[in-house]
């Protein structure tokens, strides 16, 4: 999935109906703890990135379970996967990363400078 949804910090103005409706996979995805673990597992592996072998020791689930969560998180654009050789390995999509970041950030206008040190 290529086409991430712009994130509008909520702080900043109301989102549109297009503008939530295209966030909300994102959030679905994360919404469930496994998943939510898994991302964090890749996001701090080194490179950002984890192979299905590195990540299957962490849960006490079975490999075809952990692959349909790492499915969730890579059809809402949160990961990209590369086949190499046998196995596939999960990478994070920085810029997905991001946006969920910027969809929380508290952006406030800059105090005005009019008068201060006078």
């Amino acid at each position: 999935m290529s086409n991430l949804p712009r994130c509008v910090p909520l702080a900043r103005e109301p989102l549109t109906v297009d503008q939530a409706a295209g966030v909300v996979p994102l959030l679905r995805a994360i919404a469930d703890p496994t998943r939510l673990r898994l991302l964090s597992l890749v996001l701090s592996h080194e490179g950002s990135e984890a192979c299905v072998c590195d990540l299957l020791p962490h849960f006490d689930l079975s490999q075809p379970t952990i692959s349909h969560h790492l499915k969730v998180l890579h059809d809402a654009g949160l990961l990209d996967r590369e086949k190499r050789g046998t196995w596939v390995y999960y990478l994070a999509r920085p810029e997905a990363i991001a946006a969920l970041g910027t969809l929380f950030t508290l952006e406030r206008p800059a105090p005005s400078l009019a008068g201060a040190g006078t």
